[in-house]
């Protein structure tokens, strides 16, 4: 099997009213070869449970795209 390289998994998260949200757009990250990578962001609303529970699912359906990890 290959040696895969070293992973950095970038994220962000912030926690504010539902109702103060008036758009989400992609955060942008900088490569030191110049280029752009573009980062999705996801919203989870809910209770505390609702969203932690909602994070443990996106988290493991997220690696799941990528079975060679």
């Amino acid at each position: 099997m290959p040696l895969m390289a070293n992973l950095v998994l970038v994220y962000g998260m912030r926690l504010l009213p539902a109702d103060d949200i008036a758009q989400i757009g992609d955060a942008v990250i900088k490569l030191k070869n110049g280029n752009e990578a573009r980062v999705t962001m996801h919203v989870l609303e809910g209770s505390k449970e609702d969203i932690e529970k909602q994070f443990r699912t996106s988290t493991e359906s997220f690696f799941d795209f990528y079975p060679e990890i």
